[in-house]
């Protein structure tokens, strides 16, 4: 292969690359808890996967809802989704 031609097929992949990793970033860091809905008294408006109901439930600053369970895998998932921001909501 012709050295301009490596170089720039090299250039334009680490340029699309860089793009690609600061729109995932990016992507990544706008989804939060904050984001979230809150009733009146600033509680995040969730869906218990474990009661499968409709609660407003206060948030931690570990991420966890105050009904969180150590160790039962739903309330785990649901702790998950509430910190990056993609848990049911209402």
């Amino acid at each position: 292969m012709d050295d301009r031609l490596e170089r720039f097929v090299r250039t334009a992949f680490r340029s699309a690359g860089r793009r690609y990793g600061e729109a995932r970033r990016a992507y990544r860091d706008g989804r939060t808890a904050a984001d979230l809905p809150r009733d009146e008294a600033g509680r995040v408006r969730i869906v218990c996967r474990r009661e499968a109901e409709r609660r407003a439930v206060a948030v931690d600053d570990e991420g966890r809802p105050e009904c969180f369970e150590a160790g039962h895998p739903d309330c785990e998932g649901c702790a998950e989704d509430v910190r990056e921001g993609i848990v049911e909501t209402w």
